[in-house]
């Protein structure tokens, strides 16, 4: 006689029996997904940058395939990391804000992507800025599936490129006195270590993400332009101003260290069966000099939720699997990579995700689910909250809970320069129906806090 516990893990063998059949058919990828911060739609020259030069990234999408409708989870930093991780869309999601003193970090009963991949034989490693968990917190990155951690946990101190320690999986490199000799470049050693973790993990499937500071903003305290960097090569001699130089110079510090990545993927023999994905946290920061068209014709910036705060560039590359050389309009969103990556690696996830695989997409095939809208919001820790929702190509935006909401065309539309509201009544009402329960209240913003002397709101 079977006991009733050997009945159930029986049952749990044959639910994720055919997931399991189906990574053993094809060898299980590497994942590889590297992310820079506040990283313009414009930035790139395969996105339309006519000024700075990425010739590496530009090689990537020439070898894979470029997405022109990818959507970040969020307009500021820990809301879209947040969805990402979770696979929650920014109404759902745990963390919705950058205001980490809250209980706005990951909790235990969160699942990760790198948890979901941690358990199907996946080795996990994370550089760069966490903003989900400082130290001593059950939401920093070692307690969240990771088995490697090298960087910034707090997102404020990931501000400074000159800092003074990193954060190194359970503990700190301490780097005293940098802040004034300036000899260790924080994007420097993360590099480093993200190169150092592919080479100690080519022999089992494993996961890399790369959630790079650059070209993010700096504390004015560490530079006066906003923008620290070594130097401001290869853009030294040009007719520019300053600010410009820096900023140019960490895109090409970024490019540079992507290419760096892809050489030592080819050198290991692993390009073959290795899924790179490049791609921006939200859209590019309003302070960017104009000449540079960060975020090239959207409208808006960074905690924007235009197209400029949230669409950014998305590039996969995987030889044999992903076209070379292909531009795809699939509309995508960052909630759509736990699956994804779950659904490569035959893993079981929650059927309460917002995200949906996007596998067939990558792959240059029809997708046969999509999906019915994406939404974002902003400002629950702040004095207006917006909303915003894509519904087909329709795109609606309301500043304020009692606001008027802006409707646009985006397959006409793309700077969203023209409200059509008055025109399409049904079209308003119903993403007015989506706004009004696509948000459902956050416990872990509790009642009566408040930031900056203002209470939070609750949807």
């Amino acid at each position: 006689m079977i006991s009733g516990s050997r009945v159930f893990w029986l049952i749990v063998c044959l639910v994720c029996l055919p997931a399991s059949m189906q990574a053993a058919e094809g060898e299980r990828p590497n994942i590889i997904f590297i992310m820079a911060d506040d990283l313009g739609y414009g930035d790139l020259g395969c996105y339309g940058q006519k000024l700075m030069k990425t010739p590496h990234i530009d090689q990537f999408a020439a070898q894979g395939t470029r997405f022109t409708q990818a959507y970040a989870g969020g307009s500021v930093c820990t809301a879209s990391r947040a969805v990402l991780l979770t696979g929650l869309h920014n109404g759902h999601t745990p963390a919705r804000d950058n205001i980490p003193h809250y209980a706005t970090y990951l909790q235990e009963s969160d699942v990760t992507i790198a948890e979901v991949l941690q358990k199907s034989g996946y080795r996990c490693g994370g550089v760069g800025k966490w903003s989900l968990g400082d130290a001593g917190t059950v939401g920093r990155a070692t307690n969240q599936g990771f088995d490697m951690w090298f960087g910034y946990l707090n997102q404020d101190h990931a501000h400074y490129y000159f800092t003074e320690y990193l954060d190194d999986n359970e503990g700190r490199l301490e780097l005293k006195g940098n802040t004034k000799n300036r000899q260790q470049y924080s994007h420097d050693l993360l590099t480093e270590r993200a190169l150092q973790f592919i080479r100690d993990s080519a022999a089992q499937p494993f996961f890399l993400y790369a959630a790079y500071t650059l070209p993010h903003f700096s504390a004015k305290a560490e530079d006066p332009h906003g923008l620290a960097v070594p130097d401001t090569e290869p853009y030294s001699d040009r007719d520019w101003d300053i600010k410009s130089k820096k900023y140019a110079a960490m895109i090409h510090r970024l490019d540079r260290d992507v290419g760096r990545i892809m050489s030592l993927v080819n050198e290991l023999q692993l390009r073959e069966r290795t899924l790179i994905i490049f791609t921006s946290d939200n859209g590019g920061h309003r302070g960017v000099p104009a000449q540079l068209h960060t975020n090239g014709p959207l409208r808006g910036f960074k905690r924007d939720l235009t197209e400029g705060g949230i669409r950014v560039p998305f590039i996969a590359n995987w030889p044999g699997t992903i076209p070379a050389g292909k531009v795809s309009d699939e509309v995508i969103a960052f909630q759509d990579m736990l699956p994804t990556f779950a659904e490569l690696a035959g893993a079981q996830v929650s059927a309460n995700l917002d995200g949906i695989s996007v596998l067939p997409a990558l792959r240059g095939e029809p997708r046969k689910v999509k999906h019915e809208y994406l939404y974002w919001d902003y400002g629950h820790c702040r004095a207006r909250y917006d909303q915003a929702v894509r519904w087909n190509n329709w795109k609606g935006i309301r500043h304020g809970q009692q606001g008027e909401i802006a409707l646009y065309n985006l397959d006409q539309d793309l700077s969203e320069s023209r409200d059509v509201a008055d025109k399409h009544p049904q079209v308003v009402q119903r993403i007015a129906e989506i706004m009004n329960t696509a948000a459902v209240p956050n416990p872990r913003y509790p009642i009566g806090t408040k930031y900056k002397g203002k209470a939070l709101w609750h949807p």
